[in-house]
């Protein structure tokens, strides 16, 4: 039954969608009813898992395997390790308060729960797919339906229409995904036999520069997603236009999905290609930082100041992953965590108060928190953890991506570091303007504070950013677990230096072990040539008996040879100066032998050896490969 957890998280929202569009429009809180079973329905499971999951063991369980079209390597197979878990609890809270967020929609209601529900279903696709087929197919769910919820139920500004906010996050991330594709297709192809599963493509060695490609073009399209600097236009304006839910999803879910996809495709399938890029990620990464902050800084509309706060916080994610380190990775998954709880808060809040104040202009408002206390004080735990204060999600978070990053790019660590700065100035300030101060009765007469379903979405958000705050160890240890098998992780910075030097000494030892071998063969050579001339030169001192001996000591010595040979490097030795030495020697005998008989064995016998001519010219070329050339001309020379 655990094996179809996930399959069941991925269908509840799928088949609320479908009986949504069966009921109708009258029924509306049924139709609301509907949405909420199916998003408060993936709760459970999610929460199960978590608690389930085998930390010890750690890597991908839950796991479900089964072929779909076998001819092209396209396989369902999902599982979950403990970074897919963190990322699914946070969906399945942040769509539950969404539900609830849209609880008192007037327009169109049906239609709206529907494709919201739809894109909750992508998004579970995409953090539990372990074949890159499925993976971006719910990542194309996730993202459609985005321009029809912006496009029809979103608020134009007099800058922007919300038509042209829809398009122009619908044309970017479609451009982003063509990258995407793109990367799969090249990994695909890499396969043999074709595969689109990550665990059969995470087992090929691709080569350096096939993986410095193709994680760019992963890096761009995901971190379109992402908001990467200069390819994050199109989000402020979508937050801004966005109906609150989609909001909610948008800045705490969906992002995450582009950050997500570079950690488990980028960083997992092409390590070294990530290691190439990490400084550059991790520059861009910093300019997000400082430029969203700076941006949001000078925003008087409260969403746009949202909206560029989530760009500069998606910049803290990001650099967490270019740290490649497990301290900082650990961080950019808390960062998601608590970023997607964070924006959920301060959009379900901008949602309230745009609903009772008409107005997202903060010039306008001041001394909210007199009629609007719990509105106030969930707003002011949501900016606390946005700039990363102690006992909020944020610290923590924050913390351990910039110390992974102190790791490896200190200078940038401290550049990036500033942005905690600027981000306290801008939500001070935007404390300061909407709820301190005077408050104007005059202009806003009824302006309650929330009230019935309004508390749920803001009052759960707020709680779950003190709780991970104050005691972060659950969710850090399983973001751990997960990352014990992340390959990514695993060979970057120390690991991954590891590994390149392992890749030079192999090959200094396999060019000294060619360079062996070319001596080896050069000596032999030598040898052989010396050996020949001294045979020629003996036979015809000792006659045809002392040439047929020899020849069987020319035979065993062949032998000895070819065995030392065999094995490389036992000719290290074998210089060819202390060839010509021992040749020498030789020779020397051979000119002490010229007065003996022309048949006189035992006058050649007590020269060479005192026991045997064939011990000793074997023992010669033994003594050569194991005992040196001065052990060689010891034993070649009669044993003196």
């Amino acid at each position: 039954m655990a094996n179809y957890l996930l399959t069941f998280t991925i269908l509840c929202p799928l088949a609320a969608t479908i009986l949504l569009v069966l009921i109708p429009e009258a029924r509306g809180l049924l139709i609301r009813l509907v949405a909420l079973a199916g998003a408060a329905l993936t709760l459970p499971p999610a929460v199960w898992m978590c608690l389930d999951y085998d930390r010890a063991r750690g890597g991908f369980q839950f796991e479900q395997n089964v072929a779909w079209v076998p001819s092209l390597g396209i396989h369902y197979h999902v599982a979950v390790d403990g970074i897919s878990l963190a990322l699914i609890l946070l969906t399945s809270v942040i769509i539950t308060g969404g539900i609830f967020a849209s609880w008192t929609r007037p327009d169109r209601t049906k239609e709206f729960l529907a494709l919201l529900l739809l894109l909750v279903s992508g998004v579970f696709g995409v953090f539990v797919a372990r074949d890159l087929f499925f993976l971006f197919l719910f990542f194309e769910i996730a993202v459609l339906p985005m321009y029809l919820l912006i496009g029809v139920w979103g608020t134009s500004t007099k800058e922007r229409s919300k038509e042209y906010s829809a398009m122009k996050l619908t044309l970017m991330l479609m451009a982003g995904s063509a990258f995407i594709l793109v990367a799969i297709l090249a990994l695909y192809t890499q396969s043999s036999p074709h595969s689109f599963d990550m665990d059969d493509l995470s087992k090929i060695s691709y080569g350096a520069g096939f993986q410095r490609w193709v994680f760019l073009a992963v890096y761009i399209g995901f971190g379109i997603l992402a908001g990467i600097w200069p390819l994050h236009t199109w989000s402020p304006d979508g937050h801004a236009s966005a109906p609150t839910a989609v909001s909610m999803l948008h800045a705490g879910v969906l992002m995450k999905l582009g950050a997500y996809g570079i950690l488990r495709v980028g960083l997992g399938l092409m390590p070294h290609g990530a290691e190439y890029w990490s400084f550059a990620m991790a520059l861009i990464a910093t300019i997000n930082i400082i430029y969203g902050a700076f941006s949001a800084m000078g925003q008087t509309d409260l969403k746009y100041i949202i909206a560029y706060s989530s760009v500069s916080h998606m910049g803290v994610v990001m650099l967490g992953l270019a740290s490649l380190n497990s301290i900082g990775v650990n961080g950019s998954v808390m960062q998601m965590v608590s970023h997607g709880i964070m924006t959920g808060l301060f959009f379900a809040v901008v949602g309230l108060v745009y609903e009772k104040a008409h107005t997202r202009i903060i010039a306008n408002m001041g001394g909210f928190a007199r009629p609007m206390p719990g509105v106030a004080i969930c707003m002011t735990i949501g900016g606390l953890a946005s700039f990363g204060l102690p006992a909020t999600s944020g610290f923590i978070a924050e913390f351990l991506c910039f110390y992974g990053m102190w790791l490896k790019y200190p200078v940038l660590a401290m550049a990036s570091a500033v942005g905690i700065v600027l981000t306290a100035i801008y939500v001070l300030r935007m404390i300061q303007k909407i709820f301190l101060g005077a408050f104007n009765a005059e202009t806003y007469p009824d302006l309650p504070d929330a009230c019935k379903t309004e508390w749920v979405a803001i009052t759960a958000l707020a709680a779950a950013l003190l709780v991970v705050g104050i005691y972060p160890r659950p969710l850090v240890n399983l973001i751990a677990s997960g990352l014990k098998t992340a390959p990514g992780v695993r060979v970057a910075g120390r690991a991954l230096s590891a590994d390149h030097a392992d890749e030079r000494r192999e090959k200094v030892a396999f060019s000294t072990d060619t360079s062996i071998e070319a001596r080896g063969k050069t000596a032999l050579s030598t040898d052989y040539t010396g050996f020949h001339r001294l045979s020629n030169r003996d036979s015809r001192l000792l006659g045809r008996r002392s040439v047929e001996r020899l020849g069987v000591l020319a035979q065993s010595s062949e032998g000895a040879l070819s065995a030392d040979f065999a094995d490389g490097r036992r000719w290290k030795i074998l210089l060819t100066d202390a060839v010509k030495r021992d040749l020498t020697e030789t020779t020397g005998i051979a000119r002490a032998l010229e007065g003996a008989e022309e048949h006189d064995e035992t006058a050649v016998l007590s020269v060479l050896s005192a026991k045997s001519a064939d011990k000793a010219f074997l023992l010669g070329w033994q003594g050569r490969a194991e005992g040196g050339p001065r052990v060689a001309s010891l034993a070649i020379g009669g044993g003196r």
